[in-house]
């Protein structure tokens, strides 16, 4: 096995096919494809499923993939190693977030310290972070736990109450109990979205089944929906913000909180970038690095 072949197969997997890698290594496509091919006989093995215009990975495929992952991510520390003054001024971090509101008081700070730096923010619920990561296709990530895995490191950013809310036109004036909220028509996040899962284990409990009258993708989708007088939503009591259409509803009988976290996969923690946005989250937040 040579490094030329393995470093085909990855960058044909992480991109998709044999041009789009041949573009990353610039390289021509019968060069790659020949790599790949010579790995393949080398080991007896098939690594990509070839039809017509399309490659997808074969279960081996798969699981060389989650190595290859792993063997590029130390080469590129090693990199940053040798050049630790370029890593920090130049290169680019990728977020998926819940919620980009609880990155705000540490993005400024270090694109101040770091103007070189290209940072890229997307939203994503608890479950795309998670996979994200796993991918690779994001360095770090921001969801409503720190997740209970040595695969990870974290940082806590915030610890806040679950409140639901609805319009001010038909909010009720007085905090309401699970029960009674199930009997109102509830706009619910997608099943991936921590906030909904927590709220369904805690109705569990009750003996409780909160059915969503309208199930949407994305805080802003929920917030408007509920704004138009169609349902009672929920959130945490930081992402509330102030809408003057929104009236905010405390559960009563209840202790719901959301602990909004930074994450990285512990592989990927000695990473010159992904370590000083951590360290510097831990920081502003008054918070430890969470090493499980």
């Amino acid at each position: 096995m040579r490094y030329v072949q393995l470093r085909a197969f990855h960058h044909v997997a992480v991109h998709g096919g044999f041009s789009r890698a041949a573009e990353m290594l610039h390289l021509t496509q019968p060069a790659v494809s020949d790599q790949v091919r010579k790995l393949e006989e080398e080991y007896e093995v098939i690594l990509f499923n070839r039809r017509k215009k399309q490659v997808s990975l074969t279960a081996t495929g798969k699981r060389l993939l989650e190595v290859t992952h792993r063997f590029f991510e130390v080469e590129t520390q090693a990199l940053e190693l040798l050049s630790e003054s370029r890593a920090l001024s130049a290169g680019s971090l990728r977020i998926v977030a819940d919620s980009a509101m609880h990155l705000l008081h540490i993005l400024q700070p270090f694109q101040a310290r770091h103007p070189r730096v290209r940072v890229s923010v997307r939203a994503g619920n608890s479950q795309e972070v998670i996979e994200a990561l796993y991918s690779y296709e994001t360095d770090v990530g921001v969801l409503g736990e720190i997740p209970d895995s040595r695969d990870f490191q974290a940082v806590r950013l915030s610890t806040t109450p679950l409140i639901a809310f609805a319009a001010a036109s038909a909010a009720p004036q007085r905090p309401l109990t699970l029960r009674e909220l199930a009997r109102h028509p509830l706009v619910l996040r997608e099943p991936g979205s921590k906030t909904r899962q927590k709220l369904e284990q805690a109705a569990r409990e009750r003996g409780l089944e909160l059915k969503a009258a309208i199930e949407a993708e994305g805080r802003e989708a929920i917030r408007e929906i509920v704004a138009s007088g169609a349902g009672i939503g929920f959130v945490s009591q930081a992402e509330f913000g102030h809408d003057p259409r929104l009236v905010a509803i405390p559960i009563a009988g209840e202790d719901l909180t959301m602990d909004e976290a930074l994450i990285c996969l512990r592989e990927r923690a000695g990473g010159k970038l992904v370590s000083a946005f951590m360290e510097m989250a831990a920081r502003l937040s008054g918070e430890g690095v969470t090493r499980r």
